[in-house]
């Protein structure tokens, strides 16, 4: 394929960046990378009652944080910009004037609630609403008098009968009529660009040559070449993904876990695990192997980024709907925590030990690497590190009695714990391993009966990460205070 490939990612920032535009994103990043083009990233921000800078802002942030890095877009320029619209207010003009004195477009006065009335009407009839033409040959008379009484017009392009066809990348062939689709606006009466139109014209002068989105977009697509064929432009190919579902086979919402970027990146998921989940969604990858240490997914399941792009093809992204399993997005992101490297995983963890109420800034780096080692096999995300720091930060453990004074086997699974504590100059996994093993072929016994009782007297849970590395991460001297309180705690029962 032509290293002169170009695709944009054009969000608008009326909302924050949602888990289907992120795919959107993706895919195109996947496309352009694989086939060596530019990734253009434009802000399509002329909705000025909803756009929001924070909404910009975020957006930009949340791309960045996936790692989806583009060449050009408007913080870093390039040579086709402005990257927003609401800079390009101009451009549009002059465009849609050049549709004008070609009669390819003419100006429409017909009001917002004409339009309303008869769309109501069309629909009441079960017909498609579609504008009727009334202004397409409107008297120059009649045009005078709507400007004399101060009504701004609309600019429509002319839709003539035929039919528009078009090769998908993902849905094959593609045909519509133009009659269904009535004359559109393309420069509203307040002299703003209507959408169908700045993309074409964007599209056109930044040289896009393949337009990757969502097939909620598939019905804009004939508008789109329609216009390319009026302004001699060469349409791009179009690749329309599938819609995004929730379990329920309903259309994705909160309310199947699929929240924004902005919130997934709150709760502790790692960028390249989430990145990895939506390669899934839509996309069927050739089989790949799991992570080399760790466990933590089938063939085909985790893949880093690079291998992504390197596997990825567009003819392999399904027509049928993708549907998001929070859950497992929730085990890749577990199997990316399990696999990345402490230092970096420990950083990432910081915040989410604030929040947990560990004054950060007094704890040894080292140390605090051990501890999360100990957790992550436990979490699935960074935010559940609450659950487990008091294990290791909070000295005064409340011990629940009753499985530790149930019988008399846990008083001396303690008092030989103990015992052998005492004996080591210092604690380790390795003599965690050794002790745990001494004291099971001492007083033979194994499993719950062994284990618990340590657990419970260490950390006053009975879940948790595994024994030996809390062993290992408490040391010699926290271990044998842990231990006293709780045999003063059996002791007062």
């Amino acid at each position: 394929m032509s290293n002169n490939i170009r695709v944009r990612f054009a969000p608008s920032p009326t909302g924050y960046l949602h888990i289907g535009n992120a795919r959107t994103a993706l895919f195109n990043y996947l496309f352009v990378k694989k086939n060596n083009g530019s990734f253009i990233l434009r802000i399509e921000d002329t909705d000025f009652v909803r756009v929001k800078k924070e909404y910009e802002e975020g957006i930009i942030a949340d791309i960045e944080w996936l790692g989806l890095d583009w060449d050009e877009g408007p913080d870093c320029g390039g040579s086709y910009g402005p990257y927003r619209q609401s800079e390009r207010l101009d451009i549009y003009k002059d465009y849609a004037d050049r549709l004008l004195k070609g009669g390819k477009a003419y100006k429409c006065f017909c009001s917002g609630d004409e339009l309303e009335r008869k769309r109501k009407e069309l629909l009441s009839k079960r017909l498609p609403p579609r504008y009727d033409g009334r202004c397409r040959n409107l008297s120059r008379e009649d045009a005078a008098n709507y400007k004399q009484n101060g009504i701004k017009p609309s600019i429509r392009f002319m839709v003539e009968d035929g039919t528009i066809e078009f090769d998908d990348m993902v849905r094959g062939k593609m045909t519509f009529k133009g009659s269904d689709m009535g004359d559109f606006v393309i420069l509203r009466s307040d002299g703003v660009s209507a959408y169908n139109f700045a993309a074409v014209v964007d599209d056109a002068l930044m040289k896009i040559t393949h337009v990757i989105r969502g097939e909620d977009h598939l019905s804009n697509t004939p508008r789109q070449i329609l216009l390319n064929q009026a302004m001699g432009f060469d349409s791009p190919r179009f690749a329309h993904l599938s819609m995004i579902l929730g379990p329920d086979k309903s259309r994705l919402s909160k309310r199947h876990g699929a929240e924004s970027v902005a919130e997934f990146r709150e709760e502790g998921y790692l960028p390249e695990a989430v990145i990895n989940y939506l390669s899934l969604l839509g996309w069927s990858n050739p089989p790949h192997p799991p992570f080399a240490k760790g466990g933590g997914g089938g063939i085909g399941e985790i893949m880093p980024l690079p291998d992504i792009i390197k596997n990825f093809s567009i003819e392999r992204v399904s027509k049928s709907p993708a549907v998001f399993d929070i859950k497992k997005l929730r085990w890749i992101n577990s199997a990316y925590i399990r696999n990345k490297d402490i230092a970096e995983l420990t950083e990432l963890s910081l915040p989410f030990f604030t929040k947990a109420g560990v004054r950060i800034e007094t704890v040894d780096r080292q140390w605090l690497h051990k501890v999360v080692d100990a957790i992550r096999g436990n979490i699935e995300t960074l935010s559940e590190i609450d659950k487990y720091a008091g294990i290791f930060f909070d000295d005064n453990i409340i011990h629940p009695i009753p499985p530790l004074a149930k019988d008399g086997e846990a008083v001396e699974v303690l008092k030989l714990l103990k015992e052998r504590v005492e004996a080591e100059e210092r604690i380790t996994e390795d003599t965690a391993d050794k002790i745990l093993s001494d004291i099971k072929e001492k007083i033979n016994l194994k499993g719950k009966k062994l284990m618990m009782p340590i657990r419970i007297a260490l950390t006053g849970r009975t879940d948790g990460p595994e024994l030996k590395k809390i062993i290992d991460v408490l040391g010699k001297e926290r271990i044998i205070k842990r231990i006293e309180s709780a045999q003063k705690s059996i002791a007062n029962t």
